[in-house]
Formats: structure tokens, C-alpha cells, sequence
């Protein structure tokens, strides 16, 4: 057996997190230069000169043996520093991990935790010495960090290697040869048959394998394909201090959870992002610590679980207390205990800088004890809106999603959010034409939109997931244009009601964190207020209420409080009354 055939069952056994080895892929050019066909290994797109090929295959068929695994499993690695550059595996060079000031463009499809693992990415290649570009054209690497929530997702990114495909062919010889990377959960899902079917594509790194980017661009270099696409049970990230995309942002994303255990039947959430682990609250907070120092005004706390957050990393903290769930929820796995919770995690925060505000997505309905809504109502800088992901508004519907609880135990928590947290804005998810819906489960789901009347919305028709549980146990049975017509019935719905609920604002003075102009007309500012709608305002002199003789604009970062005069179902407007603070705000409010 190859040294990697030993390494790669031994990886797959521990299921660890990064290691000196490159991926299962790899296999492949071993396999190319032994029994297996050359034409099973995609060709270098530019001829490599014999000896630099030779030197690289001696060094590859030389790789580490599985003594060498064993011992690099046993002691974790320590982390480079930013200054340092990774020791590199048997069958690399330091020199090869180098980005030569290679230039890299990054591209974000789909969810906030996307953006935040842009971000990572970016940061680890940024300490192997590449920089960073916004122009497609001079992009030395292109990596697109991918999403597969649904096959609409998938199709943009197959679209998009189609246009890049003649980008790359069109490569001036004089220049270096342009690397094309697949990155994230699309990577995660189709693994080899993005290489089979695109073989212009030269890399994938699923969402636990960014620490492997320099050295699959590395052996990419040699005109190899290479990937490294699995999950880990420990990979959090916690040493990276993710690198703003936007120097100019007012907020950021922090990721304090990764992977899901809920296995909802629908969701390839857990087949893509692996199971739940949480970071350590230490490296969270001083992330945070950071972001405030550098004059953010708003993190978002993220997670594909994120209120079932639990840090079990400090061992005093590892007792025997259960789990508190909603009441009348349940989950599909055992009870876990022990740890330190999400509702620590969220005070500590909040503590950390008072002007700064706080939110949190993607939560889960059943892990909303009272003791994370006391601390939602008691902190002024914990924004009141709470996202709800219904899914349905059938209990038979969710039963079949396995979403663990009924329409009822959902409603009973509605109404216990808004009696302990008053003015609460929520949102919510919503699946059209999940399998076996019928016309009276539909219906149902419009009842429970005007019932609740939520502020924001996210809607979307049923898309089936293979891996998924109703891939294998259900049946993909409403027609697409059903799908489509019960998804436009609840869009209108949604809308209806919206707006009702965001008309309650109308006379009404709320704070807003500025973000910028409004896109639709530069002489408007935009930003948003606690519950995170949309508020547009005149761009006008104003009170400074600091300071009363101060007359001043508002700024990207800057409090302001806006009277609101109209709304719809997804802006508010109004005019501008004087610049503050949050704290002195709560006096207006």
C-alpha cells in the first residue's frame, strides 16, 4: 500500500483536524505515475519541464509514510505565527508554500458564514505572502467560496466556471498560469465530480480544510489537481483572526460555532459544514476585543446552530447540567451537558464594549431558554430581533422535517418572546412544497404568517439535497410549478403582513446605525435600526446631541436617531433628528 492510501484511511478513521498531508486527491497523481492511466490525471495546462516535473513526482512518491502520520496525530501542531510560514509536508518545499506576492480574488455566494470563512481564507493566505485584488483580470488565483443550501446556489457556480473557463485559456503565456479554486460546501458536497466535470477547476477545499490553501495552490503549481475536503470534529479556527473584507464596514461577522447536529431531514447542513463544535469563549472575546478597538459598532455572532453554542474546552466547566430547551421543543440527539452556554457567551460580550451592538444568526426555536431572553431584554446593546426559523406552519410538515416541535409549541414560544421581550422584531424562514405537502399544509403556513406578522422573511420553494434524510426516506413530490405558486402566495402574504407590523414604527423615533449612502439615491443615507430593518433618511445637517453647539453630517459607524414618517414591508423612512449615542439613547426610544 502507498504511504497515502495508509495516510488517508488513518485521516478518515480520526476525522481530525488539519494535518501535514494534502488531500485524498493526491491519490490521484500517485495513481498517474503507477498503474493507473495517464489520461485519469488531468495534464498540466502548461508544459513542465522534465527535471522540475521529476523533481516534484520524487518528492510526492517520498511522502510521509504512516509512522509519520501517526506521530503528527499524536502531538497536536503548534500554530504558525504571522510572521512564519507553515512547515511544509515531505513533498513540498518552504519556497513552494510562498505566494510570491501571487494576486487572489475572492468571490462570496450565499450565507453570513460564507463571508466569515472569505475572511479566514483570506487571512491564512494573506501570511503565506499573497495579496489580495479586486480586479478579476490581474487575479493570479481565483477561489469562489461556495454554497449548496439549494440547487440554485449550485447552478451559479457551475454558470460562473463557464465564464472563467475562457479567462483562463485566454492566459498570456508571459504570465503565470491562473489557478481556479472551489472552496466551501459546494466543494464539501460533490467533492471529485467537480474535477471530473470542470477540469479547469485546480482546487477544492471544503469548509474545515482552509489551513490546506497554500499548499493545494502549491501542488496545483506543479499543474496537479488537488483538494482536501474533510470535515473535522475539532476545527474551529479559533487562532485565525479573520482579515474585514471591507476596510470601510461598520460591522462584522464573528463565527463562534461551526457544523449542525440537528439533521433536520431537508438540510445538507450537516453533510457540508460536519458535526457541531463550538470555540473557546476566550478566543471569541478577544476577537471581539478587536473588532471594538478598531471602531466597529456591530458584531453578529455566527453559527448554523448558533444559540446551541457550548465550549467545552475549560474542563471546570464540564459538569453534568443539561441542556434548558424551549419549552415543548425536543432534538434528534442525545442530551448534551455541561459546558459554558450560549447565554454566557452573550453576556460576556455584551460586556465588552457598551457602544457596540450585538446580534446573533442562525438560531434554532428550541434553544431559547429564558435565561438568553432575560439577557436580550436587560442589555441595551443586544439588539431586540430574534430570528425563528418556522420552516412550516403544519405540525405534520414538521414532523417530516424533523424540526422537533409542533405549530402549537412554536406559537407558545412566539407569544413567551414578545411578553419578555417587548417591541421584539422577528424574522423567519420558510420551506414552499416540502414533500408530501398538501394544499391544507400550505394553507396553514399562510395562517401562521398572519398570525405572527414577522418583520423579515426569507422564502424559498423546497429544493431536494442527496445525503439528506428525505432524499433517502421521502419523496421529491410537488410538481415545480406548484412549488412556485405556493411560494408566491406566501411572499404576498409575508409582504401583507409586514408591512402592517413595520407600520407600528410610524411616528415613532428609532436608533440607527449608519451605513452609507442608500443605493438608490445619493443624497439619502441608509442604515439600521434594533431590529435590523432597513431605514433610510436625508443626508442633512444635524444636532449633535454630545455636544449641542456641533451641527454635523452623519458618518459610516454613527448613532443617529431618525423620526420614522412611512414604511413598507422591508424599509422604514423618515428624517434625521440629532447624532448620539446607544447609551443616551435609551432615553428616546
Amino acid at each position: 500500500m502507498h504511504p497515502f492510501q495508509c495516510v488517508l484511511r488513518a485521516r478518515r478513521c480520526l476525522r481530525r483536524g488539519p494535518l501535514a498531508s494534502v488531500s485524498w486527491l493526491l491519490l490521484r497523481t500517485c495513481r498517474a505515475h503507477s498503474s493507473v492511466p495517464s489520461s485519469a490525471c488531468p495534464s498540466p495546462q502548461r508544459q513542465q519541464e522534465d527535471g522540475v516535473w521529476k523533481d516534484f513526482s520524487s518528492r510526492l512518491a517520498t511522502g510521509p509514510t504512516f509512522q509519520d502520520f501517526l506521530r503528527s496525530a499524536s502531538v497536536p501542531p503548534e500554530q504558525p505565527s504571522s510572521s512564519e510560514v507553515e512547515d511544509p509536508p515531505p513533498y513540498l518545499t518552504v519556497d513552494e508554500l510562498l505566494g510570491r506576492q501571487r494576486r487572489v480574488y475572492l468571490e462570496t455566494y450565499g450565507c453570513q458564514m460564507n463571508v466569515n470563512d472569505t475572511e479566514i481564507a483570506w487571512s491564512i493566505l494573506q501570511k503565506s505572502g499573497y495579496l489580495r485584488t479586486s480586479n478579476l483580470q490581474e487575479a493570479d488565483v481565483i477561489l469562489l467560496v461556495t454554497c449548496s443550501i439549494r440547487e440554485k446556489a449550485e447552478q451559479t457556480i457551475w454558470n460562473r466556471l463557464h465564464q472563467l473557463k475562457s479567462l483562463k485559456s485566454k492566459r498570456l503565456r508571459s504570465r503565470v498560469p491562473l489557478r481556479i479554486g472551489i472552496l466551501g460546501c459546494m466543494a464539501e458536497r460533490l467533492k471529485e465530480e467537480i474535477l471530473n466535470r470542470e477540469k479547469m477547476v485546480d482546487i477544492l477545499a471544503g469548509p474545515d480544510a482552509y489551513r490546506d490553501l497554500p499548499q493545494l495552490l502549491a501542488v496545483a503549481e506543479s499543474g496537479q489537481q488537488a483538494a482536501n475536503v474533510l470535515l473535522s470534529l475539532d476545527e474551529t479556527y479559533a487562532d485565525v483572526m479573520p482579515v474585514q473584507t471591507s476596510p470601510s464596514a461598520t460591522s462584522a461577522f464573528v463565527s463562534i460555532m461551526r457544523g449542525c447536529d440537528n439533521m433536520c431531514s431537508y438540510c445538507i447542513v450537516p453533510f457540508t459544514r460536519g458535526r457541531e463544535r463550538s470555540r473557546p469563549v476566550a478566543s471569541i472575546l478577544e476577537e471581539v476585543r478587536k473588532l471594538s478597538e478598531q471602531g466597529l459598532k456591530e458584531v453578529t455572532l455566527l453559527g448554523q446552530n448558533v444559540n446551541s453554542f457550548r465550549d467545552n474546552s475549560e474542563v471546570q466547566f464540564n459538569n453534568a447540567v443539561s441542556t434548558n430547551l424551549s419549552r415543548g421543543f425536543s432534538t434528534n440527539y442525545k442530551a448534551k451537558q455541561g459546558g459554558l452556554r450560549f447565554a454566557h457567551l452573550l453576556d460576556q460580550v455584551s460586556r465588552i464594549d457598551p457602544e457596540m451592538r450585538i446580534r446573533f444568526t442562525s438560531p434554532h426555536p428550541k434553544d431559547f431558554p429564558d435565561e438568553v431572553l432575560q439577557l436580550i431584554r436587560e442589555r441595551d446593546n443586544i439588539c431586540k430581533q430574534i430570528h425563528l426559523p418556522a420552516q412550516s406552519g403544519s405540525s405534520r410538515v414538521l414532523e417530516a422535517m424533523r424540526r422537533g416541535y409542533s405549530r402549537e409549541a412554536y406559537v407558545e414560544l412566539i407569544h413567551h418572546i414578545r411578553e419578555s421581550i417587548p417591541g421584539v422584531s422577528l424574522s423567519s424562514d420558510f420551506i414552499a412544497g416540502f414533500c408530501g405537502e398538501t394544499e391544507e399544509d400550505h394553507l396553514q403556513t399562510v395562517s401562521l404568517l398572519r398570525e405572527v406578522q414577522y418583520n423579515i422573511g426569507f422564502l424559498f420553494a423546497y429544493s431536494m439535497r442527496q445525503k439528506t434524510r428525505a432524499y433517502h426516506r421521502l419523496k421529491d413530490d410537488i410538481p415545480e410549478e406548484v412549488k412556485l405558486r405556493r411560494l408566491e402566495e406566501l411572499i404576498t402574504v409575508f409582504r401583507e403582513e409586514a408591512t402592517k407590523a413595520n407600520k407600528s414604527f410610524v411616528g415613532c423615533t428609532q436608533l440607527v446605525l449608519v451605513e452609507g449612502p442608500s443605493k438608490r439615491s445619493a443624497a439619502d443615507l441608509c442604515g439600521r435600526n434594533d431590529g435590523n430593518l432597513k431605514v433610510i433618511f436625508a443626508d442633512a445637517e444635524m444636532e449633535d446631541a454630545t455636544d449641542s453647539r456641533l451641527r454635523v453630517r452623519a458618518q459610516p459607524g454613527d448613532y443617529v436617531l431618525v423620526k420614522i414618517t412611512s414604511a413598507s414591508s422591508q424599509t422604514l423612512k423618515g428624517h434625521v433628528l440629532c447624532k448620539t449615542t446607544l447609551k443616551d439613547s435609551t432615553a428616546y426610544c
